[in-house]
């Protein structure tokens, strides 16, 4: 049964780490994603996991999440109770936000063998698959279309819904990112996208350059490269081109004046790295 790529088990041991080695008030407190990954001893050693080094990073990994899990908050208020998450890896919305999580009925999308893993570890780990959640196996290299998975899972696209794709645009082509805009488009009038995009390398904030650079690098020696890279005003065009009646950037100096205000440590996410877009049918 294949394990998560790497790229999801370090967002979740960035997100461990944020925990235990930065200074309250957390942004997000998810521990629980190092359980499910369960990694070998001594990975805090690991290069990429260097406490210093990978401050910005773990900060803008951190940022995205509680940005997302603000606004489903904010849109189950305005009676939206479907949440979606495109290639969901090892995200643990469902286990730690029970008090959001009991009125949203939640889809897990992503490949089959990774969340057949995450599956068996929910169950090791006594968790379980609650009924408010839905785990949608959809195998994009056979191309299978999600949202013909998604309707058969229960998902009623009649009703509007919140959908996420966060550290997902990087890996696709500008034709499949355009292709999976329109398929949000085109869901329930009241219907928000929130999705991260990375910006050109060389638009990025000096310090944390050579940092993305090797990220770069390892993601192409792991397969999975990185093949798009986006600047805010073409995201904004890029939704709006697809269907979406409003889309808005949300810089990471926003995250930061947002969620890091105040701190003393100088933790924040890097400008121009990765960012947001948020869009709206």
């Amino acid at each position: 049964m294949p394990a998560p790529d790497s790229t999801a088990v370090r967002v979740a041991l960035w997100r461990a780490l944020h925990v235990e080695l930065d200074a309250a008030p957390h942004v997000l407190v998810d521990q629980l994603g190092l359980r499910l990954a369960a990694p070998e001893p001594g990975w805090r050693d690991r290069p990429d996991m260097h406490p210093e080094g990978t401050r910005p990073f773990r900060a803008s990994i951190v940022a995205r999440a509680r940005f997302v899990e603000d606004l489903v908050a904010e849109q189950l208020k305005r009676g939206v109770d479907q949440y979606v998450i495109l290639g969901a890896g090892l995200d643990t919305f469902v286990q730690r936000r029970p008090d959001l999580a009991d009125h949203v009925r939640v889809f897990e999308i992503d490949q089959p063998g990774p969340q057949a893993w995450k599956r068996a570890r929910l169950v090791e780990l006594g968790l379980g698959i609650p009924e408010g959640l839905r785990l949608v196996p959809v195998d994009f290299e056979a191309g299978m279309a999600w949202r013909e998975q998604l309707v058969a899972a229960g998902f009623d696209p009649t009703r509007p819904a919140v959908v996420a794709s966060a550290g997902v645009s990087m890996y696709l082509t500008r034709e499949a990112n355009v292709a999976t805009m329109r398929e949000v488009a085109e869901l329930a009038p009241g219907t928000t996208f929130v999705t991260t995009f990375l910006l050109p390398l060389e638009l990025a904030d000096p310090e944390v350059r050579p940092g993305l650079e090797r990220a770069a690098q390892g993601a192409r020696a792991s397969g999975t490269p990185f093949v798009s890279y986006f600047t805010p005003a073409e995201m904004v065009d890029l939704a709006l081109e697809a269907g979406f009646a409003r889309a808005e950037h949300v810089s990471a100096a926003a995250l930061t004046e947002r969620y890091f205000a105040g701190r003393t440590d100088g933790l924040r996410p890097p400008n121009n790295a990765e960012e947001l877009i948020v869009a709206s049918t």
